[in-house]
Formats: structure tokens, C-alpha cells, sequence
């Protein structure tokens, strides 16, 4: 027998994921009366979770009071996608945001008057920094909520039921999250918009030159890499060392001190290095009081021993 809500919760599933497409999404299942989170969070891919055995599995945590949210996975980096939570939105900011070259890549409805977009900026992971930043300026621009913008906020999955008391409806039953829109792809205003952004952050470094340490601000200028490009290359040395897979809480500062070795024994510059370093590193400068000082410590550790730990990083 066809078990209806099953397939229009696939559907809404399939609907979502098609129109932001990624290799992984961490799922998270939040008992709304509780506060706890289901033991189990784990990564799926967009087949894992389009799976039967998945959603039935899915269906019945929600049906005992989990909400289910979800955001594309990208280790220590926002994988190019933001989210904007818009309380008692019209449909003519969504129309103001499409004729700004924003149109959100997936409109979901949480409860009635209650909206979710996703908009995707980026093919490349962003720098938690900068894409925080994007993310709070859309929600002032937009009228979002302001406490659900950052790099990893969760947003809610498609095809289940809004457990907030609150959202209940007048008969008593908790809202669906249904698809309102999707359309897959980079929002054309998205190079704009986080190049825009990423020229009002305000600089980090302002440290004086050293033959082994960074030089200052100015000398940054006629380097082309960008903060997109950064994280790829800091990502890069991540997968080729399995540092999640092997640390499962890794030292950052010891790994940004094997990137530094690495990439100044292939002859890049210091303040190239710096650049990886700054918008590269898992949410510098993390605790660091003085991000200036430790850039420069990094630096001039790696100048003395110009290749890599190999044997220390690498699987043997």
C-alpha cells in the first residue's frame, strides 16, 4: 500500500537537496520539549538521506517530538550556502532580494508566515568570518533574524513537522515545512555581494616586516588571492593529511604551522602564507588574544624548517 506522507516527505526531501546540491549534509535532530540532541548526529550524502530506510527512520524521531534540521558540510568552512530566517516575511522581500541578484536557491515555509531561505553564494567554501558577515548583512538588509545568522546555522529539512508549540495551528497540530520555491544555482549577484562584504571587514593584521614574519597590511595588496581561495588551499592540505579523519579535535595552531611549512618550502611568499593563515584557519583567531603576535610566531617557526613533518602528518 503507497504510505502517502512517506512520498511527500521524499519528495520535499528530493526537492530541497536538488536545489542545493553538495558532497555531504550534517543532519541534527533536536527534541523540542527536551533540548537534547538525538545521540547519532552524523554526515549523509543527499542519496543517504533520500533513502527509504532513512526517512522512515526520520519520520519516527519526528514524530516523538525531534524537529530536523540540516546544513551542507564542509569541514571547518561554510560550504558557499546561507541561510536567511525570515519571520513574518512577504513575498515582496523575497521579490525585493530577486531584483537584487539574491534569489534564494530554496524558499521553505517553517510554519504560516514563517520562512526559510537558503541562497547559495559560492561553488567554493567561504571563510567562516566572511560568510558570517554575509549572513548578518542579509539579515539586516532583508529583515532577518539576526541570532540565526553565522556560517553553520542549521535550517530545518523539508517534508517534517515544526515541533515549536508556538507554530501550533488552531486545531492543534504542528505545521509541515513545505517547499515554497527552489531554483538551483549561484544567485547572480552572489560575486557582488561577497565582494562587497568582504572589502567593509575590517583588517586583522597591522604587524611591521620581518625577514622571517609577515609583512605589514600594505605589502598584502598586489597578492591576488582571495578569501575563497584561501580556504580551497587550506582545505586542500586538510584532505591530503586526513586531519579531521585522523584528529578528531585537532591542534589548529599545529596545523597551521605544518600549512606554513609546507607552502614556504614550495617558495610561496610570507605574506601569501599569511593570507592562507588568516582566512584559511578553522574560525581565527579562535582564543588567540593578540591574532597579530601568533601570525607572526607561525610564520617564523616555519621560515626555520622549511618542509613539512611528513612522517608526523601523512599516513605512512
Amino acid at each position: 500500500m503507497l504510505d502517502r506522507g512517506f512520498f511527500l516527505t521524499w519528495r520535499a526531501i528530493h526537492r530541497q537537496l536538488a536545489a542545493m546540491p553538495h558532497d555531504l549534509y550534517l543532519v541534527r535532530l533536536i527534541h523540542h520539549a527536551t533540548r537534547r540532541v538525538f545521540p547519532g548526529e552524523r554526515l549523509w550524502t543527499a542519496a543517504q538521506l533520500t533513502a527509504a530506510a532513512t526517512i522512515r527512520f526520520l519520520r519516527l524521531r519526528n514524530r516523538e517530538g525531534c524537529d530536523i534540521y540540516l546544513h551542507p558540510y564542509t569541514e571547518a568552512a561554510n560550504a558557499g550556502y546561507i541561510l536567511l530566517d525570515l519571520d513574518a516575511a512577504s513575498p515582496l522581500r523575497l521579490q525585493t532580494m530577486r531584483t537584487h541578484g539574491l534569489e534564494p536557491c530554496v524558499v521553505l515555509q517553517t510554519s504560516p508566515g514563517h520562512l526559510q531561505a537558503w541562497l547559495h553564494l559560492s561553488r567554493q567554501p567561504l571563510p567562516p568570518a566572511l560568510a558570517t558577515a554575509v549572513a548578518k548583512h542579509l539579515a539586516r538588509a532583508y529583515g532577518g533574524d539576526l541570532a540565526s545568522a553565522d556560517w553553520r546555522h542549521l535550517g530545518r529539512l523539508a517534508g517534517f513537522t515544526n515541533q515549536k508549540p508556538a507554530r501550533r495551528t488552531a486545531s492543534g497540530y504542528a505545521p509541515w515545512v513545505t517547499v515554497v520555491h527552489t531554483r538551483a544555482g549561484v544567485a547572480d549577484g552572489a560575486e557582488t555581494l561577497l565582494q562587497a562584504v568582504a572589502g567593509c571587514l575590517p583588517p586583522r593584521l597591522n604587524t611591521p616586516c620581518h625577514p622571517y614574519s609577515i609583512p605589514d597590511a600594505n605589502a598584502l595588496a598586489p597578492l591576488a588571492i582571495t578569501p575563497v581561495q584561501a580556504v580551497q588551499i587550506y582545505q586542500q592540505y586538510l584532505r591530503r593529511w586526513h586531519i579531521v579523519q585522523r584528529f578528531p579535535q585537532p591542534d589548529w595552531s599545529i596545523v597551521d604551522l605544518w600549512v606554513a611549512r609546507e607552502l614556504l618550502a614550495q617558495g610561496a611568499l610570507p605574506a601569501t602564507v599569511q593570507t592562507i593563515l588568516l582566512w584559511g584557519s578553522p574560525q581565527f583567531p579562535r582564543r588567540h588574544g593578540n591574532p597579530q603576535d601568533y601570525l607572526r610566531r607561525t610564520l617564523t617557526r616555519a621560515a626555520f624548517s622549511r618542509h613539512a613533518p611528513r612522517g608526523a602528518v601523512c599516513p605512512t
